[in-house]
C-alpha cells in the first residue's frame, strides 16, 4: 500500500512538471503575437497591418469584397473616387471609428 502511495504521488509529480514545461514551451511567442482574447488587444491596427490582413489579392487596394467589419459598412463614404477599390491615400482620410465605452 505504501508503494502505491508513493508511485502516485511520483507519477503526479513528473505529469505536473511535463505540463509546466509544456506551457512555457507553447507561448514562446512574443505578446504581440499571443493574443487569445479582447483583454490582450493593442489597439487598432495600422494603415500597414490592414492591408497585410485584407488585401487577399495582393494588389495595394480593398475592393468590396474583401473587407470586413465597419468598413465594409463605410465602404462608399471611405471610396471617394467610386472606383470600388480602397486606396491606401483614401484610407489614410478616412474618418477613424468611433469607440464606445469599454
Amino acid at each position: 500500500m505504501r508503494y502505491s502511495f508513493v508511485f502516485l504521488l511520483l507519477l503526479s509529480a513528473s505529469i505536473f512538471s511535463c505540463k509546466s514545461s509544456q506551457s512555457t514551451t507553447t507561448n514562446s511567442a512574443p505578446p504581440s503575437e499571443n493574443r487569445s482574447g479582447p483583454s490582450d488587444r493593442q489597439g487598432p491596427p495600422n494603415l500597414d497591418q490592414l492591408f497585410a490582413r485584407m488585401d487577399a489579392n495582393q494588389d495595394g487596394q480593398l475592393s468590396k469584397s474583401e473587407v470586413k467589419g465597419p468598413l465594409a459598412d463605410q465602404f462608399s463614404k471611405i471610396d471617394t473616387n467610386e472606383d470600388g477599390l480602397l486606396s491606401r491615400q483614401e484610407m489614410e482620410k478616412a474618418p477613424r471609428p468611433s469607440r464606445g465605452p469599454r
